[in-house]
């Protein structure tokens, strides 16, 4: 072992002795070839981002410089062994590379590179209909990979589609019944889409409660024994009954038991009672009005009650109490005598409003007072007293015969007011802003609407606005507008403060129609 140590010491001797006249010699480095097999490995980011990480490669290489060809103007300059990011959008580009070696000659390649985004995934479409507006549905989507969507209702194809974005509800209100195709595109920033198509039938069912007031429905009274009817604009828009359209029967002179019936779509439900009211106009006092219930096919299966006019050339509200009979039979038609079981006379009476309810009128939105069967619950505080009460100034925009009352006592809290539970939770779904018709002694009196929960009350999502009287002694529509509530806070209970900030004097404020608005 010592001897070939020994040899191995004198081998190395002579090859530094045999270096040393060339420390300086740099002709190998001059003579080195420029750089050879460039290429370069692309890895893109599968996420819709556009990130490429480029990794150049090559032989006798010390630097390179990337240029994008995407139009960057300055390249980036690498060392040996590194990567660069950049972000592209979809498309294809020539990438090139610039290398330098030890001795500074260069070599150039383009490389093509192309970015395909992928298309959207898992895209998921809720497309529901809107409570309260059987022409009108909501849509949302989510999807992943997805930038955007685009909606066609096909309805109207002239229409472009409408843009939205994930966590957005788009309305949609159709012009006429029909079955439609729904469209919803998700674009993923690039060429690749996904599309969701479904169809969606619009229609107006005759279904209680029946109003007369969609333009878009056919109610049609099929009528026997010689009488007439028709839907008509009100005659007598006044008292109880303001609407614009009614029903209209005139029984066939000298005929008995002449009347008309409504074919419903849905038979007749009890789930909120078994109470039927109707509002009727009757020429005198005393006549019978019978309001009778038909199986469609077997008119065996039946059910009627009968009630009595007791005011002439007036609205009022007629109840009918089936409480007595089968409310487990199918029941689609509703049958109408007015006067039935005497001569016909050729007088004409009209009716409006027909539902079903538990015998008392929910509390809600639109907030009226005409209904002689709601509990109208009056929380008074800070010195106000709310009740509802006769209308004393029936004129200009509101004729109605019953308004809420508040009269806000002499030395009453400055925060004196008064506040109305609902029957269940308004809807704010789809309209935010809220009108309510006031009769003010005074102009500039500052009128404070607050929304509360119930059940129990969460003081921290309580929400209010404020807004002004413009006129004194005369009926005007104030709006507070709640753009942005949110409703699942479930606010049940309205609260009014009349000259909001101030004590009372003993003055008396009106309010009436409170309803929601767009």
């Amino acid at each position: 072992m010592k001897k070939f140590k020994f040899i191995f010491s004198i081998l190395f001797v002579a090859l530094l002795a045999g270096c040393s006249d060339e420390d300086n010699d740099t002709a190998f480095a001059d003579n080195a070839n420029a750089p050879q097999n460039l290429s370069a490995l692309f890895t893109i980011t599968q996420d819709n981002s556009g990130l490429v990480t480029i990794a150049p490669h090559g032989e006798g290489v010390v630097s390179y410089e990337v240029y994008f060809g995407d139009g960057t103007v300055e390249p980036a300059a690498l060392g040996l062994g590194e990567k660069v990011d950049h972000v592209y959008a979809e498309g294809q580009y020539n990438v090139t590379l610039i290398a330098t070696g030890i001795n500074g000659k260069t070599t150039e390649t383009t490389l093509p590179l192309t970015v395909t985004f992928v298309a959207p995934e898992n895209l998921q479409v809720n497309i529901a209909a809107v409570v309260g507006n059987s022409l009108s549905i909501n849509v949302s989507a989510t999807a992943d990979y997805e930038t955007y969507f685009t909606v066609s209702f096909g309805e109207d194809d002239s229409l472009p589609p409408v843009q939205f974005n994930e966590g957005q509800t788009i309305n949609y209100v159709y012009d006429a019944i029909g079955t439609y195709t729904v469209t919803v595109t998700a674009y993923s920033g690039g060429a690749a889409t996904a599309v969701y198509t479904q169809d969606v039938t619009i229609s107006n069912p005759m279904v209680l409660p029946i109003n007369f007031e969609n333009p878009t429905l056919n109610y049609n009274i099929t009528t026997f024994n010689g009488a007439t009817a028709s839907v008509i604009a009100n005659p007598n828009s006044a008292g109880i009954n303001t609407s614009s359209k009614v029903g209209a029967m005139t029984p066939a002179t000298g005929a008995v038991w002449t009347g008309g019936f409504f074919t419903l779509d849905t038979p007749v439900s009890f789930a909120a009672g078994h109470h039927f009211k109707m509002k009727v106009w009757s020429p005198a006092a005393g006549v019978p009005v019978t309001l009778k219930l038909e199986n469609l096919t077997n008119a065996n299966i039946n059910a009627e009650k009968a009630a009595t006019t007791t005011v002439a050339n007036a609205w009022e509200e007629l109840i009918f109490d089936f409480g007595g009979a089968n409310l487990n039979a199918q029941y689609s038609k509703i049958v109408l005598f007015f006067n039935g079981g005497n001569p016909g006379t050729g007088d004409t009476y009209y009716f409006d409003d027909i539902a079903v309810f538990n015998g008392q009128d929910p509390v809600a939105f639109p907030l009226t007072f005409q209904s002689s069967s709601a509990n109208y619950i009056w929380n008074n505080f800070g010195g106000s007293i709310g009740t509802k009460v006769n209308n004393p100034h029936m004129t200009g925009i509101n004729t109605s015969t019953q308004v809420g009352q508040v009269v806000k006592n002499v030395a009453s809290e400055t925060w004196a007011g008064v506040a109305i539970p609902m029957s269940a939770p308004i809807d704010f779904s789809v309209m935010h802003k809220v009108k309510v018709k006031v009769w003010s002694p005074a102009a500039g009196i500052p009128v404070l609407m607050k929304f509360e929960n119930m059940n129990p009350h969460n003081t921290a999502v309580d929400i209010e606005k404020q807004t002004t009287t413009t006129v004194a002694n005369q009926w005007e529509e104030l709006t507070f507008d709640f753009t942005g509530i949110n409703n699942a806070n479930n606010y049940q209970q309205l609260v009014l403060f009349f000259n909001f900030g101030f004590a009372g004097t003993g003055e008396t404020y009106y309010f009436d129609d409170v309803q929601l608005s767009n």
